[in-house]
């Protein structure tokens, strides 16, 4: 192999050795923030029935565990899918071929990729930062202009603004997204497979 071709071979590996080693530290970011919430929503729960049992319960306890779960089970499904521990139907893959079954893993990968592409789209057409920039961050004039109430509602108890709740789910859309991408160019043989330390042993979520 001539050394062009070698420089061009290269040179076209730095986006996927990038987008992994990202997903990587994404990845161990995930991890401690699970960690995290699951010590905070422990906590929560065991504080409410503390308190409700002394007879003073704290109203805002409730909606804290509910929030708590929300960003949990998101950022959870995000490892999952870099981890490849999602659920999956193996029924027909498992007849498979061995070629066969990884043309239909980098199918359903492309599938995930495509979710999460339409996710984020949806969520910068729902949050419409433009717009909200456009009105000078004054939610009140944003939401007379657009009838996006989505910054001028808050939550009932904590009292917070709702769209801060809401940003799970960009986050959400982006990181899956990012993290299915470096899955991709895995099945593809671009990178090599990566140990993905802190969590359960790697799975395969189309076949096994």
């Amino acid at each position: 192999m001539s050394n062009e071709a070698v420089a061009a071979r290269s040179r076209s590996m730095v986006v996927p050795l990038a987008i992994v080693a990202v997903s990587g530290r994404l990845l161990r970011v995930e991890h401690r923030a699970i960690q995290a919430l699951m010590f905070l929503l422990a906590a929560l729960i065991l504080l409410n029935v503390i308190t409700r049992y002394s007879g003073y319960p704290i109203y805002w306890i409730d909606e804290s565990a509910v929030y708590s779960v929300v960003w949990l089970t998101f950022i959870g499904a995000s490892a999952m899918t870099r981890m490849r521990l999602d659920f999956a139907v193996t029924m027909l893959t498992e007849r498979f071929s061995e070629r066969g079954a990884a043309i239909f893993r980098v199918i359903a990968t492309l599938g995930v990729i495509l979710f999460g592409t339409a996710l984020g789209v949806m969520c910068w057409l729902w949050l419409d930062p433009v717009g909200i920039a456009q009105a000078g961050f004054d939610a009140r004039e944003y939401a007379g202009q657009s009838f996006n109430f989505i910054y001028t509602e808050r939550t009932q108890t904590l009292n917070w603004p709702t769209w801060v709740i809401y940003l799970i789910m960009p986050l959400f859309a982006v990181s899956m997204t990012l993290h299915a991408l470096a899955n991709l160019f895995e099945d593809l043989g671009l990178v090599a497979r990566q140990e993905l330390p802190g969590f359960a042993a790697n799975a395969d979520g189309v076949v096994n």
